[in-house]
């Protein structure tokens, strides 16, 4: 499933043969199993150097460097003392995000680019010129580390072997695509440059609008998605029968899974007694026959998850595969609030946390992605505090601010390319700076397209010099209450798809502007499904109606 961050769905999962190289050993360490390694470090197993793809402990990169795992092969060690070659100096690969976090990977160099920016990525005047007998470049074909293709008159090596071969051209394509030195290096041009190898990246980006079809068999039978919050308590909204479940909503997370209270990090779910365990179980099966995907959300507003340690991630690993594997659910929900997130002073780099309940919650998070393998679901649903938050304070860089502020950047930035969708939570937020340097307000159409922006764009993270870079637009839905009830900054069906046609279309935006118009963003979420049938289904309806409307990518 994800490729994500890309993950982008349909890619090619198989291990592709590595072509191994000679590369120098010298100066790489010895592979350790009790030693914790961040995204891009390097170390040599058995006469071989890998470079972590994110952070590892104990899976050896010999037994864990195949496409998607935690270590990338960069060659078989000559045992020559001169440095190793640009390609493996190089800083840690990008996550996709889509780069899944992924293809399924690991951290971004602080270098990248964000959609903003006019960097050209035209070739080096020292590209040495002369025509390439290498194959011509095809997204989706398999890759491998240190494989050559041309590609707009030039010649590339790939880098990140996933990368390489996802099926996301206008992510990865090289020389072209909007990230594609994530997953390539220039080596030469072919003689024949093509005026879009020179494009700036922001143009590459804007321009290719369309989004791999295979996308939108990630996650529903429909592109223009509406997920949807099916809650297991009544809260003055009633309970309603999964199967009753409106057909207008393509995703549904089933509320909640929490803590147990018996051992660290242990997670449970008990239905509630209003409903019939066989009963529920097969209204699953049905709503998956019908295309939905229906997932366990974990956490809440009353379930505070903390994994400080590597017990309490194997315990929610070991508890969250036996709820997955009784109920048969599709994927996963992360919905950490209150205080289940924050980085420790100093941990001042999103790519590589250093905070154990941040780091265990990315190693549980791959550990059950890697189980599960490419149709599982992962989505998150932070709140704007733990996400947009992150621009003007981050947490692990100031003393004075709260330390969760944008503490679930690390965790989404890891993960992003098995990421399907992330549903910032749009609604019971205090004001938020955008990327405008403006303060904006929940409730109307102005707040949703500057929290959307920011993550289509990437932004700075507050006292670092890093940019959290940008996600896929088919990962981003708006998160929104159903009415009045369901939440603080409830917004109108009006103002919504005002703040839908501006950011998809460019059409009727007042005050803030986005960078582009983001013609493939994924739709919508909300909290919850049961306050929606409580207010007569206007949001489901009303907003079904408006997302099959517009076009598919």
């Amino acid at each position: 499933m994800k490729q994500s961050l890309f993950a982008v769905a349909g890619l090619c999962l198989a291990a592709a043969s590595v072509q191994s190289h000679a590369i120098s050993c010298a100066g790489i360490p010895q592979w350790n199993s009790s030693t914790a390694y961040g995204g891009g470090s390097q170390v040599q197993e058995a006469g071989k150097a890998y470079k972590a793809n994110w952070w590892s402990q104990g899976h050896s990169p010999a037994s864990y460097s195949s496409q998607w795992q935690e270590w990338a092969l960069l060659g078989t060690c000559d045992g020559a003392s001169s440095s190793a070659p640009s390609s493996v100096r190089s800083s840690s690969a990008p996550s996709s995000i889509v780069p899944s976090s992924s293809a399924r990977s690991s951290s971004a160099p602080s270098s990248i680019p964000s959609s903003r920016s006019s960097s050209s990525v035209a070739p080096s005047s020292s590209s040495v010129g002369g025509n390439c007998a290498s194959s011509q470049y095809v997204a989706g074909t398999a890759y491998s580390v240190g494989q050559l293709v041309k590609n707009a008159g030039n010649e590339y090596r790939c880098t990140v072997a996933g990368w390489c071969s996802s099926t996301a051209e206008w992510a990865y394509a090289p020389g072209t695509g909007a990230h594609w030195q994530m997953a390539w290096e220039l080596v030469r041009s072919c003689g024949v440059v093509s005026s879009s190898s020179a494009m700036p990246s922001s143009v590459a980006s804007s321009s290719r609008s369309s989004v791999s079809s295979s996308v939108s068999s990630v996650g529903t039978s429909r592109y223009r998605i509406i997920s949807g919050y099916w809650h297991n308590f009544n809260n003055g909204s009633g309970v309603i029968p999964l199967d009753q479940v409106s057909d207008a909503y393509d995703a549904i997370n089933v509320s909640f899974a929490e803590p147990t209270g018996r051992a660290p990090g242990e997670i449970g779910f008990v239905l509630d007694p209003a409903f019939n365990m066989a009963a529920f179980k097969a209204a699953i099966k049905s709503k998956q026959a019908a295309g939905k995907k229906v997932i366990i959300s974990i956490g809440g507003a009353n379930g505070q998850v903390q994994l400080p340690t590597a017990a309490a991630r194997a315990n929610f690993v070991n508890s969250m595969k036996a709820i997955i594997d009784e109920y048969g659910f599709d994927g996963l929900d992360v919905d950490f609030e209150g205080h289940s997130l924050f980085l420790n002073s100093g941990d001042n780099d999103f790519r590589n946390p250093t905070t154990p309940v941040i780091v265990n919650l990315i190693g549980a998070l791959q550990d059950l992605t890697n189980h599960y393998g490419d149709k599982f679901v992962l989505t998150m649903a932070p709140e704007t505090f733990f996400v947009q938050l992150g621009y003007s304070f981050y947490g692990g860089t100031c003393s004075s601010c709260d330390t969760r502020a944008g503490a679930y950047l690390p965790v989404i930035y890891a993960m992003r390319d098995k990421l399907d969708w992330l549903q910032v939570q749009n609604y019971n937020s205090g004001a938020i700076m955008g990327t405008d340097n403006k303060y904006h307000y929940m409730g109307g159409a102005d707040f949703h397209v500057a929290m959307i922006d920011m993550l289509l764009t990437g932004f700075k993270v507050a006292g670092t010099n890093l940019t959290f870079p940008a996600l896929r637009q088919d990962q981003v839905l708006i998160g929104l209450p159903a009415n009045v009830n369901a939440g603080g900054g409830f917004t109108s069906v009006a103002d919504v798809q005002s703040a839908m046609n501006c950011l998809i279309k460019a059409q009727g935006c007042t005050t803030y502007q986005p960078a582009a118009a983001w013609s493939n963003l994924r739709g919508l979420m909300t909290w919850s499904i049961n306050w929606d049938q409580f207010n007569n289904f206007e949001f489901s309806k009303n907003h079904r109606q408006y997302l099959d409307q517009l076009p598919t990518p």
